[in-house]
């Protein structure tokens, strides 16, 4: 398990860091145009904060061991930053207006996440 977590939370922040540096530079023109760069500048602050937090989940798996609480984290991150920044890159190219309604569902998974890593930290 704490290898998926790892593997998938280093390649998330690789592209965290690659989409901000495409918004910064391969987009700009087109997200100037559209006055959408902070929506994406947002979208690839949160995919670097949550691959982070999935290191994280790595660090506590070594740590505490598997458990339920540290797979729904991984889960929960994962489709945290598909659905949260991922809606929100959509969105600041002009994507469908209706994927508006998909980013409060990455945020929901983030805070389940959040929680899920907390009880695997809960005292014994």
């Amino acid at each position: 398990m704490s290898s998926w977590a790892g593997l998938i939370g280093a390649c998330l922040g690789a592209l965290g860091v690659a989409a901000g540096a495409f918004g910064a530079h391969g987009l700009k023109t087109l997200l100037d145009q559209r006055g959408s760069k902070h929506i994406w500048d947002l979208a690839a602050t949160y995919q670097l904060v949550h691959a982070m937090a999935l290191l994280l989940v790595v660090l506590t798996l070594e740590a505490r061991g598997s458990s339920t609480s540290l797979t729904t984290a991984t889960a929960a991150f994962t489709a945290g930053i598909v659905l949260f920044s991922g809606s929100l890159y959509v969105l600041a190219v002009g994507g469908p207006r209706w994927m508006g309604p998909i980013t409060p569902l990455g945020g929901t998974a983030f805070i389940v996440g959040w929680l899920a890593l907390a009880l695997a930290w809960r005292p014994a």
